[in-house]
């Protein structure tokens, strides 16, 4: 099987990271659920608690990073590099538990588009305005409730199209195919910035509006 990026691959290791960030079927990794508990506990607000937990698996992701551009150690049941799927893996699992926190089902479809939209950071947002949602409104979970299977669908494949760009160019993955060391530092560096931002994307659209 050719193991080269394409919408398909990207939905399938999106799924795959995100039933094992809502499960404890990982040993000795925590589920969104643990995290959302664990920083849910930590002194100061919901806004602080957040916080943290985006700093937290900012450095998280960089390690991952580092560690699958040098081969790794992770199994994917499924044809996509390693050092791709435990990035998704850490990213999706970080959005699942600011969602957590912020009291939405995970289990619904609907939530886990959204979470799935956070993914592309900034440009999920416009992906969401597209389809006429607003993140960051009182307004956005009245929204979110009506969405269709259509409107899920819409999100869903334009999500996979701008992580495949995301993934799928001359980045860090092909540099590192070259020069392993260069390319797991600068995987490092690039997943760690990417999931800042993705963060910060989700705590605007999950964040209680009072």
């Amino acid at each position: 099987m050719s193991n080269k990026l394409n919408e398909t691959l990207i939905m399938k290791a999106l799924d795959w990271a995100y039933e094992k960030a809502i499960s404890h079927s990982l040993p000795g990794i925590e589920s969104s659920f643990t995290l959302a508990e664990e920083y849910s506990k930590q002194e100061g607000s919901l806004d602080e608690q957040i916080d943290s937990l985006i700093k937290w698996q900012n450095a998280k992701s960089a390690a991952f990073g580092f560690t699958m551009g040098l081969g790794g150690v992770l199994t994917i049941p499924i044809a996509i590099p390693a050092n791709v799927a435990s990035v998704l893996f850490v990213q999706v699992r970080m959005i699942a538990a600011i969602a957590i926190m912020n009291g939405y089902d995970v289990k619904d479809d609907r939530v886990k588009t959204m979470i799935f939209a956070c993914m592309c950071g900034s440009a999920g947002s416009e992906i969401l305005k597209n389809v006429g949602i607003e993140i960051g409104t009182k307004l956005f979970q009245n929204v979110l409730q009506k969405l269709s299977q259509e409107t899920i669908q819409k999100i869903n494949n334009a999500v996979a199209l701008r992580l495949l760009s995301r993934f799928g160019g001359l980045g860090a993955i092909n540099i590192g195919k070259a020069v392993p060391l260069l390319g797991a530092v600068i995987g490092g560096t690039f997943d760690g910035f990417t999931t800042n931002v993705i963060g910060k994307v989700a705590k605007k659209a999950f964040f209680k509006k009072i």
